[in-house]
């Protein structure tokens, strides 16, 4: 049977100087309808400031109770994170399950969240948000029907039954357990560091087709790996960090970081409870910020992920940009323009090129050059065969002639070996 859904009506105010106001509206529904919300009405006020009892003005509040009671909605969704007086002002006046932004998009990451990592961080999220809110979120969960996607999993009714200080106790016993997951993760960036592989993370705004690109890249150099990620065209379809090797043809090998995607005003519970998650982006040696080309928001996508990467301490690693879905476009592709390429995930166009940039910023270290091995250095040719780029062998008296491609660090490992040393421009 289909699920019945809940109707609500999304209310937001325009605050001055806010050019992005209608989008923002716009984003509200489909995160409404991420949680299986019907968005059956909208009501909006110019101001130059947010009504600090009620959000809105005391007239528009009469006037949201007709719209309410016209399209016979119990939900009333708030296009900001209210504070906890005012979800207890508005629950009040409106007799309706009052939520907000922050609590659509804590809901959409608790449904997404699979790994053991990412539960932890949503319920941390949840409780932290919950617990100022606990008297109002008290009585907005008892007129929640079972229709809707808000079911609050991992941190639903029961725990809002429960104390302040128990509550408190919970957030301390997650926080602990997540701080385990925290050494394991950071025992494996130390790992990596060690081993020298440069890292390269894909970031951007959600539903861009991050992990589409990921999947295509690691189809597209180890076939039949089954390697992929879950990708899906939704909101917030990646909640865990995702990390693949990508070895190209040449032997140079860099690692391929999948992250959480990031959204307007994301709630800054969620920034903090994955902030551990999101260290792998700090840890990059260089970004891959994808954006959907075919989204007319795009500029204002890119704008909200470089805020986001800047929050986070990572504005200053160096950066390319995919422009991703070009398919979904008139737009001719691949083109390449400086450090951004248009391309298709999904059309595995633009691949090549991409590689080619992401190849400029991560092997800047090696170098050209030709050189003469003693035959009694059989070691020597056997690790460049298996760690640099030979583009030919050939056998003379002193030992064996390579022409290739390697990192100045195995270079200068291994110079004292060589009977001789060209370097090829």
């Amino acid at each position: 049977m289909e699920t019945l859904q809940q109707k609500a009506v999304i209310v937001g105010v325009q605050l001055q100087n806010n050019t992005n106001f209608a989008y923002s509206m716009e984003e509200l529904r489909n995160l409404a309808a991420a949680c299986e919300l019907q968005v059956v009405g909208e009501l909006s006020q110019k101001s130059s400031r947010i009504n600090p009892p009620y959000y809105i003005g005391t007239g528009k509040i009469r006037e949201l109770e007709a719209l309410l009671e016209a399209h016979e909605a119990p939900v009333v969704i708030f296009n900001d994170e209210l504070s906890p007086s005012q979800i207890r002002n508005l629950e009040a006046a409106l007799d309706r399950q009052v939520i907000d932004r922050t609590i659509l998009i804590l809901n959409i990451f608790a449904e997404r969240a699979k790994t053991k990592e990412a539960q932890l961080q949503v319920e941390v999220a949840q409780l932290q948000y919950m617990l100022p809110r606990l008297t109002g979120m008290r009585e907005s969960l008892g007129r929640q029907g079972g229709g809707s996607g808000l079911n609050n999993r991992g941190a639903g009714e029961t725990k809002l039954e429960l104390d302040r200080r128990r509550i408190e106790e919970r957030i301390t016993a997650l926080q602990l357990e997540l701080q385990a997951q925290v050494s394991r993760r950071q025992i494996q960036r130390k790992a990596r560091r060690k081993n020298e592989v440069p890292v390269a993370c894909l970031v951007g705004y959600t539903n861009t087709g991050k992990s589409s690109l990921m999947n295509t890249l690691v189809d597209t150099y180890h076939p039949g790996a089954e390697k992929g990620v879950f990708a899906k065209d939704m909101l917030f379809a990646t909640l865990e960090t995702s990390v693949r090797s990508i070895e190209l043809p040449d032997h140079k090998t860099f690692l391929l970081t999948d992250t959480v995607g990031f959204v307007s005003q994301l709630p800054h519970h969620l920034v903090k409870a994955f902030r551990s998650t999101l260290e792998e982006v700090t840890e990059a040696d260089l970004l891959i910020h994808v954006a959907d080309i075919s989204d007319p928001q795009v500029e204002q996508h890119i704008a909200v992920t470089n805020e986001t990467l800047k929050a986070l301490g990572a504005d200053g690693i160096p950066a390319i940009y995919a422009y991703n879905k070009a398919d979904l476009t008139d737009l001719l592709y691949p083109v390449v323009k400086e450090n951004t390429v248009t391309l298709s995930a999904k059309q595995k166009s633009g691949i090549a090129e991409l590689v080619a940039l992401i190849r400029a910023h991560l092997f800047n270290d090696y170098v050209q050059c030709e050189i003469l091995v003693p035959f009694d250095r059989g070691n020597v040719v056997s690790y460049f065969n298996g760690h640099a780029h030979v583009q030919s062998v050939s056998y003379e008296e002193q030992g064996t002639r390579l022409k290739l491609e390697c990192r100045i660090a195995d270079y200068e490992r291994f110079k004292d070996d060589f009977v001789e040393l060209t370097f090829v421009k």
